[in-house]
This record gives structure tokens, C-alpha cells and sequence, in this order.
């Protein structure tokens, strides 16, 4: 469950998750055909183009890197991680790594703008368009990235460095 926090300018655009995890998330590494066994145990493929973003049915695949995905699926799929390691006969690795991170959601007409504060990369829709995804810093953390509709962003943030990040979503301020 997400829930807005309010605090100073700019929060009514940014969403904070609560404490407990609201996603399963398995770290994917497979090449060859043990990808598309995995995707397809998984109920989303497993995409081919770098740095895009699959979604299929309440699920996503985030390609990261050649032979690597962050998948995102509903916390009450509780035997995902057994379902994707028993379709990898070989050559792959299925990593829950679900505790370790959190999401943050921003969103409006700035959201761009919000995470430029603290993010170097042009998020322009013509360079970053919807569905395109990455590994980047956001002030001193590693993220991922990933632009979910034209006003609105998913970053993936490791638990605990979660509120150094909200702090400076919080910091860039509210110009709305």
C-alpha cells in the first residue's frame, strides 16, 4: 500500500511506501532459451531490448542489462521465485530480492523536473520515453528508473536508503 506523506513542497507528487513489501521482486540473470522458460514461468516475458520495460497481465520485467531483469509481481504471488528457478534447467539465476528494496512513485506534470533535481539524465519523453528503464544515480544511491506513463516514474531504491531519497525528492519543492 502506498500512502502520501505530506511534508514541505512537493510531496503531493511523490508516493512513499509503507513499511511492510508491496512487491515480490526477483533479480533474473538467464541467457538463451532459459530466459524465455523463466519468462513464461514468471507470466511476463522476459524482453530483449535493453532498458525497456515488459509488462504482462499485474506484473513487469525490467531489462537492466544484456541477460538481466528486475521483475516486479504482486506480493501475493508467493511461490513465484520456486516457479522461475524450477524453469531454469540452466545457465540462469533467480535472486528474491524482495527486502532489499522499496518503491517511490513520482508523478505529476513535474515529475521529470522533481527527480532532475537529483538525477542527471534527460528524462525528455523523446530520450526517456515511456517503458524505458535503467540503472542510475539519484544524488549519492543507485536507482532504477523507470518511466511508467508520460507524468509519472517508478524508482526502485534499496530500503535503507529510501529516506535519503525522499528527503531529496522533498528538497527539490513543489512548483506546481
Amino acid at each position: 500500500m502506498h500512502v502520501h506523506r505530506p511534508h514541505g513542497g512537493g510531496n503531493r507528487w511523490v508516493r512513499i511506501p509503507d513499511a511492510s513489501p508491496t512487491a515480490i521482486r526477483l533479480s533474473v540473470r538467464a541467457s538463451g532459451a532459459a530466459n524465455t522458460a523463466i519468462g513464461l514461468a514468471l507470466g511476463v516475458l522476459l524482453g530483449s531490448v535493453a532498458n525497456r520495460a515488459v509488462r504482462g497481465r499485474d506484473r513487469a520485467a525490467l531489462s537492466l542489462g544484456p541477460d538481466e531483469w528486475l521483475v516486479l509481481a504482486p506480493a501475493s504471488d508467493n511461490n513465484l521465485a520456486d516457479r522461475a528457478i524450477a524453469a531454469a534447467a540452466q545457465n540462469a539465476s533467480v535472486v528474491d530480492v524482495s527486502d532489499r528494496f522499496v518503491d517511490i512513485e513520482v508523478t505529476g506534470p513535474r515529475a521529470a523536473w522533481r527527480l532532475n533535481g537529483f538525477c542527471a539524465l534527460d528524462l525528455a519523453p523523446h530520450t526517456f520515453p515511456v517503458g524505458m528503464c535503467t540503472r542510475t544515480l539519484f544524488g549519492k544511491v543507485e536507482v532504477v528508473l523507470w518511466r511508467t506513463a508520460s507524468t509519472a516514474f517508478h524508482l526502485e531504491v534499496a530500503r535503507s536508503l529510501a529516506p535519503y531519497v525522499q528527503q531529496c525528492l522533498f528538497e527539490v519543492g513543489d512548483m506546481d
